[in-house]
């Protein structure tokens, strides 16, 4: 079994996905510090008239350390700004009608946890695509682990914990801290996917905006076209 460990992203880009379609299950990891201005709570879509700019959820005030699991979304009009927002790709975006009715269906939730609002957006974009998707949020999962000392511990523990756990797959960042030994002596094969990002298409004569939303690759490219890209990728 090939398992994977996130933090729970709002829209997060495509490498994102490759990582929950190479695997057979798939952790939201949120017993964490929140940390403010990540990919928690917004994420990046293009910009009429060139760049890209943030859709955001706004969140409640809350203390430094608290954990991802606690944090709370702001009750506001959040959402009707960021379908005005996605205006932007009204009149050049081929699968505009199809993106929208993916977003309008992820966001019909109603709760003020952050890490549930994105659990719902993963489900219904991997729905969308076609990803089977064996989901579970850490923090409901009343899964023992043992102790982690340290950083890269934690997906070692999660993972010995769910027994039958043949590959623990993680984005290329943890090649710095991770320990292939550890996993190694635990009969677990560490590997890290490099997603190979190519352009597409944005229908604008300005340069190519490369690592932006999922809603931006959707916007532009067909289920089949974004399936090849999710298999694009290299495990070091």
């Amino acid at each position: 079994m090939k398992v994977g460990i996130m933090q729970p992203y709002f829209f997060p880009y495509l490498g994102y996905f490759s990582l929950i379609k190479y695997t057979d299950k798939f952790i939201l990891f949120d017993p964490v510090q929140f940390i403010k201005h990540g990919w928690i709570e917004r994420n990046r879509i293009l910009k009429q008239g060139g760049g890209w700019m943030y859709i955001a959820v706004p969140l409640e005030k809350h203390p430094r350390e608290t954990l991802i699991k606690d944090i709370q979304i702001r009750k506001e009009p959040w959402k009707e700004k960021i379908f005005s927002q996605l205006t932007a790709y009204k009149k050049r975006a081929p699968y505009y009608k199809e993106t929208l009715e993916v977003i309008t269906k992820a966001l019909d939730i109603q709760t003020k946890s952050i890490t549930h609002l994105n659990h719902k957006i993963l489900k219904v974009v991997c729905e969308y695509l076609d990803i089977p998707f064996e989901s579970y949020i850490f923090s409901e999962m009343d899964l023992t682990i043992e102790q982690p000392h340290a950083p890269d511990e934690w997906a070692l523990n999660i993972c010995k914990s769910l027994g039958n756990v043949d590959e623990y797959v993680n984005p290329p960042g943890g090649l710095n801290f991770f320990n292939r030994d550890k996993y190694e002596k635990a009969g677990i094969k560490l590997l890290f996917q490099q997603p190979i990002l190519t352009p597409y298409s944005q229908c604008q004569p300005f340069a190519f905006e490369e690592g932006l939303s999922i809603v931006d690759v959707m916007m532009f490219n067909s289920k089949e076209q974004i399936n090849k890209m999710l298999d694009n990728y290299t495990l070091l």
